[in-house]
């Protein structure tokens, strides 16, 4: 087979032999095609989305209308990419509606596929949880296959949506063009172990806009993500 630079490197930031349809809560970042600026500007620490910026929000909001088995937490658009939290539930296997807090833990930890690739800052600590088996964030353990969907496919048809929605958009309302893609081709993912990893996720999530200067996305870091 010929080497596809594209190809082969976007499978090697995937955690070898991991399947990505197994329920849990996984952290996902994606960026604009060369770390373009499309979706508004952050002021005093505060992201403040222009109309790209909203359709980028609805867009992601609406993926658990097109996947049962999806269930979203802390997100955020910044001016170049975004950060969301996506728990994929066994909703699809048993048939109900319920969400995923209070899911029991399943299957064993995955490894640990890296750190959180996106800020020279970490993320702050939290205070361990208490007891062994404690969960109080409900955040299940990865474990259990998901027939229904896996998340290379839940990220792929928000890019396509998105995509298909601001090109329409830069013809009708002049929105700034896209160079080729809108969306790099990549993505990165973080499996979300336990409930303290979910918790500094949360916190980097929610702060991500005032440490917007140091981020690595951003375009004047000439740092490569």
């Amino acid at each position: 087979m010929k080497y596809d630079p594209d190809k082969h490197h976007r499978r090697s930031i995937r955690l070898k032999g991991y399947d990505y349809s197994s329920t849990g809560a996984y952290f996902v970042t994606i960026c604009t095609q060369n770390r373009a600026c499309l979706f508004g500007e952050i002021w005093d620490g505060v992201m403040h989305l222009n109309d790209a910026g909203k359709m980028i929000d609805r867009v992601w909001h609406e993926l658990p209308h097109r996947f049962l088995s999806v269930e979203l937490d802390a997100f955020i658009v910044m001016p170049n990419h975004i950060h969301g939290i996506i728990r994929l539930t066994d909703n699809a296997i048993m048939g109900n509606d319920d969400n995923c807090v209070g899911v029991p833990l399943v299957g064993t930890l995955p490894t640990d596929p890296g750190t959180i690739a996106d800020s020279g800052e970490k993320a702050g600590t939290r205070p361990a949880p208490t007891g062994e088996h404690e969960n109080p964030v409900g955040v299940p353990l990865v474990g259990t296959p998901n027939p229904e969907v896996t998340l290379g496919e839940i990220v792929g048809t928000f890019k396509s949506i998105s995509t298909h929605e601001y090109a329409i958009a830069v013809k009708q309302q002049n929105w700034q063009p896209f160079y080729v893609r809108l969306w790099q081709r990549n993505y990165y993912e973080h499996v979300i172990r336990d409930a303290i990893a979910f918790e500094k996720i949360l916190d980097y999530v929610q702060t991500n806009p005032r440490r917007w200067h140091l981020d690595q996305l951003h375009p004047e870091n000439p740092s490569k993500w």
